[in-house]
């Protein structure tokens, strides 16, 4: 018998987290749950969950702090966040600090569903591709331990950045578009009807670790009209 992929729920509101817990359980998850910040932090880093999602919103500690200490504990921890829809700066700040994905309250449960199936598919693929991107003499990463170096700066990097850049290496001789790396990276349907901007957001944050002048960047460029290319 295939064992249950676990989630974490990390919401206080009672009646959303009741409601998740009852969609989730439909759909054949191992479900567990927290209403409280600091105990949502102390169960995620149990390291015992396939997925956590989690709630900008929540006593004694909020979502953007919870996620910044999973991301350094655990590089790989897939993380889906919920933001309030009228917040951009919600969006932004998940996105910057290592969430995979975000939904926008007030969300379709339908929706919710297919970005957590796609974030765990991908999250359970083991990609045959390059351990190591070097972009320049001084500019290495290594895809393995999600760690690289820009001169004598070290950085770091979640496992999303790392797939992005190992997605875009492999095509590095054309543009890569975004709805392409929705459903090639994120593991969204071709077809899927999605309103996200966490392509762009992802991008934006590679470039001011990668480039010298994200504004201007060298290796992680725009190709108007057609997507995003790596150049190695």
């Amino acid at each position: 018998m295939q064992k249950k992929l676990r989630i974490l729920i990390v919401e206080d509101e009672v009646a959303i987290r009741e409601g998740l817990i009852d969609v989730f359980i439909y759909h054949g998850y191992d479900v567990d749950f927290s209403g409280d910040g600091a105990e949502g932090l102390t169960k995620a880093q149990t390291g015992q969950f396939d997925l956590v999602l989690l709630d900008v919103m929540l006593p004694s500690l909020n979502g953007f702090e919870i996620c910044n200490q999973i991301r350094q504990h655990d590089p790989e921890q897939a993380i889906i966040m919920l933001t309030a829809k009228s917040s951009d700066e919600d969006i932004i700040e998940g996105l910057s600090l290592g969430a995979d994905d975000y939904v926008a309250k007030p969300f379709s449960v339908a929706q919710l569903v297919l970005r957590v199936q796609s974030v765990l598919r991908r999250s359970h693929k083991v990609a045959n591709q390059n351990q190591q991107i070097q972009l320049a003499d001084d500019l290495v990463i290594d895809c393995q331990n999600f760690s690289g170096n820009k001169g004598s700066e070290s950085l770091s990097f979640t496992s999303r950045e790392i797939d992005i850049l190992q997605y875009l290496q492999a095509n590095s001789e054309r543009p890569v578009s975004r709805d392409e790396l929705l459903n090639k990276v994120w593991g969204y349907a071709k077809d899927a009807d999605l309103e996200t901007r966490t392509v762009d957001i992802h991008i934006a944050k590679l470039r001011r670790k990668i480039e010298s002048d994200p504004s201007q960047p060298s290796y992680l460029t725009t190709v108007r009209g057609a997507g995003y290319r790596l150049l190695v």
